[in-house]
């Protein structure tokens, strides 16, 4: 029998423990910062750190990371839409 030539990438327990203890450890620094009166920042700190724990999860634990250049650029095109949508939402609540 001949053997499929599909690459698999399997990574090893340690490197999705890592990962793990990262989204840990980001989790606890949202929470602190916010505790911190950083006035406008305080949001955009908490977003950013959101957004590295979004990149975290969507590269190692749904395997993105391994997928073809197009399959990458299709979720980003889904992220960007939702996003308009709640940005159109935000602006619509806005104007009333």
């Amino acid at each position: 029998m001949s053997q499929n030539n599909s690459s698999s990438h399997s990574l090893g327990y340690g490197v999705f423990i890592l990962i793990w203890l990262a989204l840990i450890v980001l989790t606890g620094l949202t929470v602190v910062v916010a505790g911190l009166d950083l006035k406008a920042l305080t949001v955009t700190t908490a977003l950013l750190i959101a957004s590295i724990k979004t990149i975290l999860v969507l590269s190692y634990f749904m395997h993105l990371k391994f997928e073809p250049l197009l399959f990458r650029y299709m979720v980003i095109g889904v992220v960007v839409t939702l996003a308009c949508f709640i940005l159109l939402t935000f602006v619509d609540v806005l104007f009333r």
